[in-house]
């Protein structure tokens, strides 16, 4: 199969592409490039075309001759969605319809990689099934579903060939420094303050991101036209306690953590059921444990990558987040 892999420049797309690679795959990237997409991320001689999920052009130029699309391009962080939604809805809905008129035309197989977070709030316990209603809280959640509403109208409209993911709390190696994990990082190996949400009770579901993309690519290869999967490590955990492991793992001072105010609409926890994927024979290989000491360390030994990207927008993003929240916190 040749494989055309929307936003292969970010964090889990790129550990998708160079998956596919080690498989030998026939493998072309499209990324618009914005503040978290990186062609340092891509292996060399991958062939690269800048461009858009939500203009027409950009996808029929970079798909040609290619027999799957999966889309990884979206805006993603939740905190950036609340504190400007705009963006979200032309990336994540009108791209995704985008790409869906493609392959309409083209009869070209898209797998949309989307979130736990559509289905909302699991804080009376459980785990979401994909046959679920959604409930999504934040704007980034609220278009990631939206845009997957669109796949099983397109399936019975047009008979178009389409399925869904939805991955849990992904973490791994050069994942953008403003999701959690990274974040608290680099700003620990920096010496500096780390914002904790709240009390720190959420709960999230974590999964390595090799597990992530092997997810992905079974569902690529054997995945029921109009299905969703649900992916999810089953490895459960509050903020506050993956935040303990972070300062002894990385050896700093306790400090630096900080309690600030919660964002809005702050989802207390998340978590999916993952039995219809492990009957296709999927199953997560890396332990939260062993997952987070290779990703600690990987920051550890790549500064080069990460210590550019904490600045300019970076830093401009991170004070308007986080600034006045730390400037009126104490030591938790």
């Amino acid at each position: 199969m040749r494989i055309l892999v929307a936003g292969g420049a970010g964090f889990i797309g790129s550990h998708f592409v160079k998956r596919l690679l080690r498989g030998g795959g026939d493998v072309v990237v499209l990324d618009k490039l914005t503040y978290s997409g990186n062609r340092a991320n891509l292996p060399d001689g991958v062939e690269f075309h800048h461009g858009d999920i939500a203009e027409a052009a950009d996808v029929a130029r970079a798909a040609e001759r290619c027999d799957a699309i999966v889309n990884f391009a979206a805006e993603t962080h939740v905190d950036r969605s609340v504190l400007s939604a705009e963006e979200f809805g032309r990336t994540n809905f009108h791209g995704t319809q985008t790409l869906l008129e493609h392959i309409r035309e083209s009869g070209q197989r898209l797998v949309q990689v989307s979130t736990d977070e559509v289905y909302g709030d699991l804080e009376a316990g459980g785990s979401s099934r994909e046959t679920d209603p959604l409930d999504p809280s934040s704007p980034y959640s609220a278009a990631k579903a939206a845009g997957e509403l669109l796949i099983p109208a397109y399936v019975r409209t047009y008979g178009v060939d389409a399925c869904i993911t939805r991955g849990s709390n992904t973490y791994g190696p050069n994942q953008y420094p403003e999701k959690f994990i990274p974040l608290f990082v680099t700003n620990l190996f920096d010496g500096e303050p780390v914002p904790l949400y709240g009390d720190g009770k959420q709960v999230r579901d974590w999964l390595y991101v090799e597990d992530h993309c092997a997810g992905v690519e079974l569902v690529l290869r054997r995945g029921r036209t109009g299905e969703i999967y649900n992916i999810g490590g089953g490895d459960e955990h509050y903020n506050i306690d993956v935040a303990e492991l972070l300062f002894e793992q990385t050896g700093a001072d306790r400090s630096l953590l900080r309690r600030v105010d919660d964002r809005p609409g702050h989802d207390r926890r998340y978590s999916v059921d993952t039995s219809k994927l492990r009957s296709l024979g999927w199953a997560p290989d890396i332990t939260f444990d062993v997952g987070l000491r290779t990703t600690v360390e990987w920051y550890r030994e790549n500064r080069a990558w990460w210590e550019p990207i904490k600045s300019g927008e970076f830093r401009e993003y991170y004070e308007r987040q986080y600034g006045e929240r730390l400037s009126t916190s104490s030591p938790a």
